[in-house]
């Protein structure tokens, strides 16, 4: 999995597919091209090379839209936005605003954070506490005994899974209606933690599943009774067959040709297991130590605890894992266009696939 090809390589790569792959692919994607053209004034040059590498880049930018005909996601790729000149707030480190942060409630939990009526589940590695302003009616939280968001292991992750199912399990014990379940980690400001002491959320919630957990859900339903196959294997081997697929001990990775934000990865699985967990570490251990990412979401989505009215039959669980941009940056990553329109993304998905296909090589090779 090299980074020869770019975004930019799209249309052409697509239309080199071979006539089943080209099948699989336009049942679930459209793709495009525009050039964005502009005059940069002869005063303003000097500052475009400085800040953007050349006046012709600029005033020819090739922008690559692709869109997700089943589920509606879409993103707008142009490399240049990444090198928009942006406002920086924070001068101490982040090393420095981590160590600063030490003693804070997450570092006491016990004393620190409330507990749910059934008390605490406790793992080898962290600890459950009970969300002070809950999303529902059973909102935890997994508090890592690690301070340092940016420091874990395999195991580590493995357990803060584990701890956080288990949780789910007790919360049922209570209400056995409450069937599903939602986990989400978030990493330091930009990504919307408020502390930032390493922790993980996670809810039960009654009804019917999450909004967008919902959707996918009714998505591939319908793209099966349209099409009589599966939209999570299609959409894995349509990625894959552009050289943006991997498989991970049992889990199925993906550059993410839609992404919400930058570096998007999806991960498939069949359950939120030692395997899963695994994958989510080498996946973040590429985007932190390779790709200098400093703040991400990772979301699971997960099928009913429990047998339901709806079809989840062959939903697979589901990591999504999104760099949230750099802490420094005043300027938020999302704005009017995500909320209302399609993603706007700087990161290339094949440099991403590239990245993380020579981690996860070298991770087979280690464990051989």
């Amino acid at each position: 999995m090299e980074c020869a090809n770019t975004i930019l390589d799209l249309p052409a790569l697509v239309d080199g597919l071979s006539a089943e792959q080209r099948d699989r692919f336009d049942r679930l994607f459209r793709v495009s091209s525009v050039t964005g053209q502009m005059r940069v004034p002869a005063a303003m040059r000097p500052w475009v090379e400085q800040r953007f590498g050349s006046v012709a880049g600029v005033e020819a930018q090739r922008i690559v839209k692709v869109t997700n005909l089943v589920t509606l996601e879409g993103a707008l790729f142009n490399e240049i936005r990444s090198c928009r000149p942006f406002e920086v707030c924070e001068s101490a480190t982040i090393e420095q605003i981590i160590a600063e942060s030490e003693g804070d409630p997450f570092c006491h939990p016990l004393t620190g954070t409330p507990e749910d009526p059934f008390g605490r589940v406790r793992g080898q590695h962290c600890i459950t506490a009970s969300n002070v302003a809950k999303y529902d009616g059973f909102h935890g939280l997994v508090i890592f005994d690690e301070h340092d968001p940016l420091r874990w292991s395999e195991a580590e992750i493995a357990d803060y899974l584990r701890t956080a199912l288990t949780w789910a399990e007790r919360a049922r014990e209570l209400d056995p209606s409450s069937v599903y379940f939602f986990l989400m980690w978030n990493c330091l400001w930009k990504s919307g933690a408020s502390i930032v002491h390493g922790h993980a959320q996670m809810t039960l919630s009654q009804d019917i599943h999450y909004a967008n957990v919902e959707w996918w859900r009714r998505c591939s339903q319908q793209y099966r009774a349209d099409h009589g196959t599966d939209l999570f294997d299609d959409l894995w081997k349509a990625h894959r067959d552009l050289g943006l697929g991997w498989e991970d001990a049992g889990v199925r990775g993906l550059a993410h040709l839609t992404p919400i934000k930058e570096k998007e990865v999806l991960l498939l699985g069949p359950a939120l297991d030692e395997a899963m967990a695994g994958a989510v570490y080498r996946v973040l251990e590429c985007m932190v130590e390779r790709m200098g990412v400093r703040s991400f979401n990772v979301a699971f989505y997960v099928p009913p605890l429990a047998e339901t009215a709806e079809d989840w039959s062959g939903f697979p669980v589901m990591a999504r894992l999104v760099d949230r941009g750099d802490l420094t940056n005043r300027v938020a990553d999302f704005g009017a266009m995500e909320l209302y329109a399609s993603s706007v993304v700087a990161s290339d998905p094949f440099a991403v696939a590239s990245c993380l296909g020579q981690a996860v090589r070298q991770a087979d090779l280690a464990g051989s």
